[in-house]
């Protein structure tokens, strides 16, 4: 608890950035193609790194990659790749580089948009879990939504990636019991 009174999710009091993310973003119900390439983005970004570090680097982020307009950065070329790697402002892994620029080419190719597809691995029977313990990485829901993103050609998108990207933005809501934002807004 910090000193507002509100109690939260235990991940998200350890920085002022984490609290803001936490009762302002993460959990709540995110549509539009842009929004959902960039969470996906970074979620792939994070991957192997603290969500805090992605979260203080992404406005830098938005400015190295077009502020993730799908069809902007599925044009970037090698130049844009170079630039992006010689970019301190962001992760320089050119593994993730390389998978943003294909999965911005992979959301052009869509023949559904991209709001549908992801929607489309929302439970219908959700449990908020009563502790942080509770929370699962993978789920079968995340591990069948991987699957079709990697048949569709898309990269960095395992099951944990792919269920950290639905907490999110929002197909699932795992905010503990205990927390101020387990009750609808």
């Amino acid at each position: 608890m910090l000193d507002d009174g509100l109690t939260r999710c235990a991940w998200a009091t350890s920085a002022p950035d984490y609290v803001r993310y936490h009762d302002e973003e993460w959990g709540r119900p995110l549509r539009g193609e842009r929004n959902l390439f960039e969470r996906m983005s970074l979620e792939a970004f994070q991957s192997g790194l603290s969500w805090l570090t992605i979260l203080r680097k992404r406005e830098n982020f938005r400015a190295a990659f077009a502020d993730f307009e799908p069809a902007k950065v599925a044009a970037f070329d090698e130049a844009d790749r170079a630039r992006l790697m010689a970019d301190a402002g962001i992760v320089r892994n050119g593994m993730k580089v390389d998978a943003t620029i294909a999965n911005a080419r992979a959301v052009l190719e869509l023949d559904t948009p991209l709001d549908e597809l992801l929607w489309s691995f929302a439970p219908r029977d959700h449990v908020r879990p009563a502790t942080l313990a509770d929370v699962p990485a993978i789920t079968p829901e995340s591990t069948a939504m991987a699957k079709e993103l990697k048949r569709r050609g898309f990269r960095f998108v395992g099951p944990t990636t792919s269920y950290a990207l639905m907490q999110a933005v929002g197909l699932v809501d795992d905010h503990v019991a205990s927390c101020f934002r387990s009750t609808p807004d």
